[in-house]
C-alpha cells in the first residue's frame, strides 16, 4: 500500500512529454531573444532601415514632358504662348519645368491624378495667385503701378484678366477693342452703361478700348488713368492741343485734369461735359458762392459783373465768349 502510494507521488510530480516539449519550445525562443538582442546591441552594427512613408515625402519636380502625357492639348498651346520661355529660363532652375513654375512641383499629381496634388493658381486667394506671377513680372515697367492699382487693392488677381494658357503670341490678354472691352464690362457693367449715352467716345464701335485711357495694371493717377511720356494724362494722347501749356491757364485743366469739366465715358452734352447744359458746368465755380481759389481769371468769383445776367438767353452758354476754355495765348478771360 505506501509502495503505491510513493509511486503515484512520482509520477504526479515527474514531467510528461508535453511539458516538457512546451518547455523546449520556451527555451528556444528565449535564447534566440537573447542572442538577437545582444547583436543589436553590438557597437558598429548598421540600424535596420525605416522606410519613409510616401505620403509624407515631399512632391518632386517630374519636368513638363511629363504634365504633356495627360494635359496634351494644354501644353501644346503652351508652346505658342509668352510663357514658353520659362523652359529655357535657368536663372530660376526651370529649365524643362514650365509648368511647374507656376503649378509647384508634381510628383505626387503625376502618380496619384488629383486635382488636391497639385497647386491650382486659379483656386488660391488673390493675393497667393498674384505672388506666383509676380515672381517674374513684379520688374516689368508696364506692371510698376500693380501693387497700388484698384485692381490689386480690390483683390482683383492677375489670372481675372490674363488666360496662362491660352495659346498665340499675345494669347494671355484680350487684343481686339471689342474683345477688351467686352472683359472690362464683366465686372464694370454699371460704366459700360454710360456708353449708351449719346455722347460718348466711341468704344461700343470698336474704335476704342478701356485700356487705351486706362492702365489695369495701375498708374500714379486716379482710376488708373494712363500717362503719356511728359507725364500728362491720357487725354493728351488724342488732345494734345488742349493741354497746354498757355500763356494764360484755366486753372482746372492743369490742377485738376479734364474731368473736372468732362464725362468721358458718355454725356448729355455734345462736348461730353459732365452737365447737359455748359452754365451749369461754369457755374459749379463761378458763381456767386465764394470760390476757394479764384484765380485771376475767375472774374465772377463772388461778385459777378453786372453785365452777366444768368438769367438772360444771351449768358446761357459761357463759351459763346469764352472760347478758350482750356487756356489762352492772348486772353486773360479765355475770349480767344
Amino acid at each position: 500500500m505506501l509502495r503505491q502510494s510513493v509511486l503515484t507521488t512520482r509520477q504526479a510530480s515527474s514531467p510528461s512529454p508535453v511539458r516538457l516539449g512546451l518547455a523546449g519550445v520556451v527555451g528556444a525562443a528565449m535564447l534566440l531573444a537573447i542572442t538577437g538582442s545582444a547583436q543589436d546591441k553590438q557597437p558598429g552594427a548598421p540600424a535596420p532601415a525605416t522606410a519613409v512613408p510616401t505620403a509624407n515625402k515631399p512632391a518632386e519636380t517630374v519636368g513638363s514632358t511629363t504634365c504633356q502625357m495627360c494635359h496634351e492639348d494644354i501644353y501644346n498651346a503652351f508652346q505658342q504662348n509668352p510663357h514658353q520661355v520659362v523652359e529655357t529660363d535657368k536663372k530660376r532652375g526651370w529649365e524643362t519645368k514650365a509648368c511647374e513654375s507656376c503649378h509647384g512641383p508634381g510628383s505626387k499629381h503625376a502618380d496619384s491624378a488629383s486635382a488636391a496634388d497639385i497647386r491650382q493658381p486659379a483656386k488660391l486667394t488673390p493675393t497667393a495667385s498674384e505672388k506666383i506671377c509676380l515672381t517674374c513680372h513684379k520688374n516689368q515697367a508696364t506692371h510698376s503701378g500693380r501693387l497700388n492699382s484698384s485692381h490689386a487693392n480690390n483683390q482683383i488677381s492677375c489670372t481675372a484678366c490674363h488666360s496662362i494658357h491660352k495659346n498665340g503670341p499675345h494669347g494671355l490678354v484680350a487684343r481686339k477693342p471689342v474683345e477688351i472691352n467686352a472683359q472690362c464690362a464683366g465686372c464694370h457693367a454699371d460704366i459700360w452703361a454710360s456708353f449708351q449715352r449719346p455722347y460718348k467716345h466711341r468704344l461700343p464701335e470698336g474704335a476704342m478700348s478701356c485700356v487705351d485711357c486706362h492702365n489695369p495694371h495701375g498708374s500714379v493717377l486716379p482710376a488708373s488713368i494712363r500717362t503719356t511720356r511728359a507725364n500728362e494724362p491720357a487725354c493728351a494722347k488724342c488732345h494734345g492741343d488742349l493741354v497746354g501749356p498757355f500763356t494764360f491757364e484755366h486753372a482746372p485743366v492743369r490742377t485738376e485734369g479734364c474731368m473736372t469739366c468732362h464725362q468721358p465715358h458718355g454725356s448729355a452734352n455734345p462736348r461730353m461735359l459732365t452737365r447737359a447744359q455748359v452754365q451749369y458746368v461754369c457755374l459749379e465755380c463761378h458763381s456767386n458762392l465764394p470760390t476757394p481759389n479764384p484765380g485771376p481769371g475767375a472774374t465772377l468769383g463772388t461778385v459777378p459783373p453786372a453785365f452777366h445776367d444768368l438769367r438772360s438767353p444771351r449768358f446761357q452758354n459761357c463759351t459763346i465768349c469764352h472760347q478758350k476754355v482750356h487756356g489762352s495765348y492772348v486772353s486773360r478771360i479765355l475770349t480767344k
